[in-house]
């Protein structure tokens, strides 16, 4: 017991024991720097800087792109890609089952192989045939106050409440001075907005993108498609930030305010209103302001 306590005792003096670390001036012995060390901090200080050595490694490895050049990892690039052409294999197999499918129905009328399935025409009118003698047709009170306000709004014009404001109500894509205003006249179906270069430019509803890329005269351009045949357009675009076939929400930003294109002054959105093929003032369903 007694050696293995006076051995323990000198390993704890060897690993306790200071040590000083001198850097000497090789030419005139003049001392620089020094340093008070035992085995204990010396092996200590090697464990800390391994275990830290690795965890540097590991984060890099995990949250940087440097894994990619590790062999075993695959690049984001193919990844990507990868994505991408399993969404076209998908869609590709959806638009060849509806093709299939179109044929087969073609080939099956071509060849005759359709059911034909009369119908007795009395059969139906027999289900909605009413007897004029049983039917009230006298009118009610709503029926007759209705007649009266119209019959009044018919003689006295002047005092009608027709309205004719649009139910449609549009997101603003971008506050600004309007300097030219729609003259449908002079064939500007748009109205232009002033605004500071590089500006956000809004979707005025949700819709799809129809049309996004570069033109020689208008320059950046970007057209959508909202619901009830309705088209937005937005040209002199600095960047555009969708691209055709994506779909965009109801004040999301869509391009930025640009002078591009020969067709142009500085910067500004030419934004251009059509329904159902037909241009539309635009100031008439939004606020510029």
């Amino acid at each position: 017991m007694a050696k293995e306590s006076k051995k323990r005792k000198e390993i704890k003096r060897k690993l306790l024991n200071k040590y000083r670390l001198v850097i000497l001036n090789e030419d005139t012995f003049e001392e620089k720097i020094s340093f008070k060390l035992s085995r204990l901090n010396v092996f200590v200080l090697g464990w800390v800087s391994t275990f830290i050595l690795i965890a540097l490694t590991t984060v890099l490895i995990a949250f940087t792109p440097l894994r990619e050049y590790i062999p075993g990892y695959s690049s984001t690039k193919l990844k990507r890609q990868a994505t991408e052409l399993t969404y076209k294999t998908d869609s590709l197999v959806n638009v060849l089952n509806y093709t299939n499918k179109y044929l087969s129905n073609i080939r099956m009328v071509l060849s005759g192989d359709v059911a034909n399935n009369k119908m007795n025409r009395d059969s139906l009118f027999e289900q909605v045939k009413i007897d004029p003698n049983t039917v009230d047709l006298s009118p009610i009170k709503e029926d007759l106050n209705l007649r009266a306000q119209v019959a009044l709004e018919d003689k006295y014009n002047l005092f009608g409440n027709t309205k004719t404001e649009s139910s449609l109500v549009l997101f603003s894509p971008v506050s600004g001075t309007i300097s030219q205003d729609y003259d449908k006249d002079k064939k500007h179906f748009a109205v232009d907005v002033v605004a500071p270069k590089d500006s956000p430019i809004k979707s005025v509803a949700q819709g799809t993108v129809i049309f996004a890329d570069w033109t020689t005269e208008t320059g950046y351009v970007i057209i959508i498609e909202h619901k009830d045949n309705l088209l937005s357009v937005y040209k002199h675009n600095s960047t555009l930030h969708k691209s055709q076939g994506e779909i965009v929400k109801a004040g999301e930003v869509i391009a930025t305010i640009g002078n591009t294109g020969e067709l142009t002054t500085g910067p500004h959105l030419h934004f251009e209103l059509w329904n159902n093929g037909t241009s539309v003032n635009p100031t008439n369903y939004i606020d510029f302001k």
